[in-house]
């Protein structure tokens, strides 16, 4: 008899620590919730800074669901497409952590504002890394013209070292603005084609679906590359009108990546409607419009992948 209740209660035990092993592992499966800023994307990953300055890696998949909160309650929903998810964009992300602590997301939540903000960085990005290209180039120049002078000078050593503290603080200045937009513009062009419009018109002209097509197919070959697509309009007419404009032909470019490239859309940022901003010809001659009324797409790989 006594050994019949030893054998009853090591059964309950075991059933016990059978439970809790259970409940441990629903715990550990339970979801989890990120909120931060994206500052990198490179395909089906992106990185999240929060507030605390810790990094989370989100993974998306196929059942991912992206969704723009609106209303004053933010209780209506918008559903939007990943290529939202660009970098400078503030996001709410629920999911669960997969193996190699990747937070796998189920679904990911984002104000119309912050996007709208997120867009404004990533059209003011290219000016600015122009503008740091051509720094540094100048920079360049200015050491190789200092250093022919150590060579054939040598006398001037005392002055020679004041420009040299000059360089040294125009090095230090770009250095510093590369840093401002930090991961937001840490890509390489690995490719580009211009698609140009007629005057009022967005379809796409069929000489320039071979150059898409071509395009597509060589981002393919690039580890973890983006396409970028920025639609542009001339200046003739309204703004609204043109701002319209550079939105659709961005989009029918989009489109035609998407469909006949088949370009998945975690490699696609979001199209860009710049409407009459970054004018490349004068709206007062015809060919000038002509140049002003264009989409422009670019292979970017990011620097740190490429590892330059």
């Amino acid at each position: 008899m006594k050994r019949s209740n030893f054998v009853a209660r090591a059964l309950v035990v075991a059933a016990s620590l059978v439970m809790l092993l259970s409940l441990g592992g629903l715990a550990a499966a339970q979801s989890a919730k990120a909120q931060g800023l994206i500052t990198g994307r490179s395909g089906d990953t992106m990185t999240l800074q929060t507030a605390d300055s810790s990094k989370v890696i989100v993974l998306l998949t196929d059942s991912t669901q992206v969704a723009q909160v609106q209303g004053v309650l933010k209780a209506r929903r918008k559903q939007m497409s990943m290529a939202a998810l660009i970098p400078g964009l503030q996001v709410q992300v629920e999911g669960s952590y997969n193996p190699q602590n990747q937070l796998v997301a189920e679904s990911v939540k984002f104000k119309g504002n912050d996007l709208q903000a997120a867009q404004t960085i990533q059209a003011g990005l290219q000016p600015a890394k122009e503008q740091i290209q051509q720094s540094q180039q100048e920079l360049e120049q200015q050491k190789a013209a200092l250093e022919q002078q150590q060579q054939a000078m040598q006398q001037q050593q005392q002055q020679m070292g004041e420009a040299q503290a000059k360089i040294d603080a125009n090095k230090a200045a770009i250095e510093a603005a590369n840093k401002r937009f930090g991961q937001l513009d840490d890509y390489n062009i690995m490719d580009e084609v211009t698609v140009y419009f007629a005057n009022g018109k967005v379809t796409i002209d069929p000489k320039y679906k071979s150059q898409l097509s071509a395009l597509a197919e060589k981002a393919k070959t690039i580890t973890a590359y983006t396409i970028q697509v920025k639609g542009y309009a001339s200046s003739v007419g309204s703004v609204a009108l043109n701002q319209k404009l550079s939105e659709d032909r961005a989009n029918n470019v989009t489109q035609f990546l998407q469909q006949q490239g088949h370009i998945p859309l975690t490699n696609m940022l979001a199209p860009g409607a710049m409407g009459e901003s970054r004018q490349v010809g004068s709206d007062k001659t015809a060919e000038g419009q002509a140049q002003n009324r264009r989409v422009v797409v670019r292979v970017l790989q990011n620097k740190g992948i490429a590892g330059t």
